[in-house]
């Protein structure tokens, strides 16, 4: 039966910890692995300096700049609207991704890339770059972004 008493861990997904000053016959008796005398050897020494690791903290830059939070805009061309849609297709950001044209959780943008040979294109919630606004709408498209 199965009992909160009786549940074990799997066989190796635990590790025994190292106990330290147990015997010299355990590997790890008499020093503990500090060595002989120096501050490095007692008690109460920060980890930074027992492990040499300040040095490396200290060589490392600092980090500046600025990074934005604002999600950047996932790239769609107009030739690759081509191959996916037919003339007089409605394109938003659900029929892209159904595309697999862009990925959700992300804001999406028409760029120029290419020529676009539909017709009668409608757009909507979409950014659209200046250039490719004067393609969709010399083919005849309408851009609706609310």
């Amino acid at each position: 039966m199965l009992t909160l008493n009786t549940l074990q861990p799997h066989s190796g997904s635990t590790k025994a910890r190292r106990r330290v000053g147990r015997g010299n016959s355990s590997g790890r008796g008499n020093y503990s692995g500090r060595g002989l005398k120096g501050q490095k050897a007692r008690s109460g020494v920060s980890g930074l300096k027992r492990h040499a690791l300040k040095q490396n903290i200290l060589q490392i830059p600092k980090l500046r700049g600025f990074h934005s939070d604002k999600p950047k805009n996932q790239v769609v061309g107009l030739s690759s609207l081509n191959h996916h849609f037919q003339d007089g297709a409605v394109i938003d950001p659900q029929s892209l991704i159904k595309a697999k044209l862009a990925n959700p959780g992300r804001p999406i943008k028409l760029l120029a890339r290419g020529e676009l040979k539909l017709k009668n294109l409608q757009v909507r919630n979409l950014q659209v770059s200046a250039t490719a606004q004067e393609q969709l709408t010399k083919l005849g498209g309408q851009i609706d972004n609310k």
